[in-house]
Protein backbone atom coordinates (compact mmCIF):
# COMPACT_ATOMS: atom_id res chain seq x y z
CA UNK A 1 0.00 0.00 0.00
CA UNK A 2 1.44 3.19 -0.91
CA UNK A 3 0.67 5.98 1.45
CA UNK A 4 0.94 9.60 1.05
CA UNK A 5 0.20 12.81 3.25
CA UNK A 6 -1.84 15.49 0.88
CA UNK A 7 -2.91 18.97 2.60
CA UNK A 8 -6.27 20.28 0.75
CA UNK A 9 -6.35 21.24 -2.52
CA UNK A 10 -3.40 19.31 -3.51
CA UNK A 11 -3.91 16.26 -5.90
CA UNK A 12 -2.68 12.60 -6.47
CA UNK A 13 -2.44 10.98 -10.09
CA UNK A 14 -3.47 7.52 -11.14
CA UNK A 15 -2.64 6.65 -14.67
CA UNK A 16 -3.03 9.44 -16.70
CA UNK A 17 -6.58 9.57 -16.79
CA UNK A 18 -7.47 9.78 -13.05
CA UNK A 19 -7.09 12.26 -10.66
CA UNK A 20 -8.17 12.25 -6.86
CA UNK A 21 -8.29 15.68 -4.98
CA UNK A 22 -8.51 16.34 -1.78
CA UNK A 23 -11.67 19.32 -1.29
CA UNK A 24 -11.17 19.94 2.45
CA UNK A 25 -10.22 18.06 6.14
CA UNK A 26 -11.96 19.07 9.11
CA UNK A 27 -11.93 17.06 12.21
CA UNK A 28 -11.83 13.62 11.20
CA UNK A 29 -13.03 13.63 8.04
CA UNK A 30 -11.48 14.37 4.67
CA UNK A 31 -13.49 14.88 1.34
CA UNK A 32 -11.87 14.00 -1.40
CA UNK A 33 -12.85 14.30 -5.72
CA UNK A 34 -12.21 12.41 -8.12
CA UNK A 35 -12.12 12.83 -11.59
CA UNK A 36 -12.05 9.41 -13.81
CA UNK A 37 -13.51 8.42 -16.89
CA UNK A 38 -16.78 7.11 -17.30
CA UNK A 39 -16.12 3.35 -17.60
CA UNK A 40 -14.19 3.40 -14.38
CA UNK A 41 -16.30 1.82 -11.96
CA UNK A 42 -15.78 3.96 -8.16
CA UNK A 43 -17.44 2.49 -5.15
CA UNK A 44 -17.44 3.54 -1.42
CA UNK A 45 -15.98 0.30 0.05
CA UNK A 46 -18.23 -0.49 2.67
CA UNK A 47 -21.32 0.09 0.46
CA UNK A 48 -20.16 -2.43 -1.96
CA UNK A 49 -19.26 -5.18 0.87
CA UNK A 50 -22.84 -4.82 1.97
CA UNK A 51 -24.23 -5.66 -1.87
CA UNK A 52 -21.33 -8.64 -1.60
CA UNK A 53 -23.06 -9.31 1.56
CA UNK A 54 -26.83 -9.09 0.10
CA UNK A 55 -25.71 -11.32 -3.29
CA UNK A 56 -24.30 -14.09 -0.99
CA UNK A 57 -27.61 -14.46 0.88
CA UNK A 58 -29.45 -14.56 -2.00
CA UNK A 59 -27.27 -17.24 -3.49
CA UNK A 60 -28.07 -19.35 -0.11
CA UNK A 61 -31.79 -18.74 -0.07
CA UNK A 62 -32.22 -19.47 -3.78
CA UNK A 63 -29.86 -22.86 -3.58
CA UNK A 64 -31.76 -23.61 -0.35
CA UNK A 65 -34.84 -23.47 -2.48
CA UNK A 66 -33.69 -25.55 -5.09
CA UNK A 67 -33.21 -28.12 -2.84
CA UNK A 68 -36.53 -27.33 -1.32
CA UNK A 69 -37.97 -28.59 -4.48
CA UNK A 70 -35.67 -31.32 -5.04
CA UNK A 71 -37.15 -33.00 -1.79
CA UNK A 72 -40.46 -33.26 -3.38
CA UNK A 73 -42.45 -36.14 -4.40
CA UNK A 74 -44.68 -36.03 -7.24
CA UNK A 75 -47.40 -38.39 -7.74
CA UNK A 76 -47.45 -40.24 -10.34
CA UNK A 77 -50.83 -39.51 -12.82
CA UNK A 78 -52.49 -42.45 -13.50
CA UNK A 79 -55.04 -45.42 -13.46
CA UNK A 80 -56.13 -46.00 -9.96
CA UNK A 81 -55.95 -49.34 -8.34
CA UNK A 82 -59.64 -49.95 -9.05
CA UNK A 83 -59.36 -49.54 -12.53
CA UNK A 84 -56.33 -51.88 -12.48
CA UNK A 85 -58.81 -54.59 -11.47
CA UNK A 86 -61.35 -54.46 -13.58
Amino acid sequence: MLILKRKTNEEIKINKNITVKILSISDNQVKIGIDAPGNVQIYRAELLDRVKENIKMASEKSRESVKDLNNLVLNKIGKSEDEHKK
